[in-house]
């Protein structure tokens, strides 16, 4: 049984398990981040539940700068308290819903760890479906392309 997938109950505060979760959220980090780097991320499909994820975002966090997030906000307790509520929707409908995933604080630039925030899996859905759809993550792959024939020049 893979020990990530057990519950966190069974766990105390041990470096290990945090390590091996902060090494998922970094590796889905970075495959992200290649996606968007390489394809136009308007059409990408992130879930079976992309439209209702955006359409239920959007109308609950209408005003959310999803350009460049602000963590304090985020997590205030008025945040948390909006954004469990925005979660706990999706609780039954998509899988790993809570696990810990990181996102760009500032959507024009890459990952780093100035610019990660941990935030749920759903958190992460909903703001990166939001910069998909509405080209906030378009300069990314201009950004990418652009180093990558750099890179090849010298």
């Amino acid at each position: 049984m893979d020990v990530l997938s057990r519950p966190a109950e069974e766990f105390e505060n041990d470096s290990q398990v945090e390590a091996m979760w902060a090494m998922k959220a970094f590796e889905h980090a970075e495959v992200y981040f290649n996606i968007i780097s390489s394809v136009d991320p308007k059409p990408l499909k992130l879930t079976p539940f992309d439209d209702t994820i955006y359409k239920i975002f959007r109308e609950e966090f209408s005003d959310l700068n999803i350009v460049q997030l602000n963590e304090d906000e985020m997590k205030s307790p008025e945040g948390k308290m909006k954004w469990r509520s925005f979660c706990e929707r999706f609780k039954k409908f998509v899988e790993d819903y809570s696990f810990g995933t990181l996102i760009r604080a500032d959507a024009t630039k890459d990952y780093t760890q100035e610019n990660s925030i941990l935030v749920s899996r759903i958190q992460f859905y909903a703001i990166e479906l939001a910069r998909n759809r509405e080209g906030v993550n378009d300069p990314i792959r201009r950004i990418f392309k652009r180093e990558k024939k750099d890179d090849l020049n010298e």
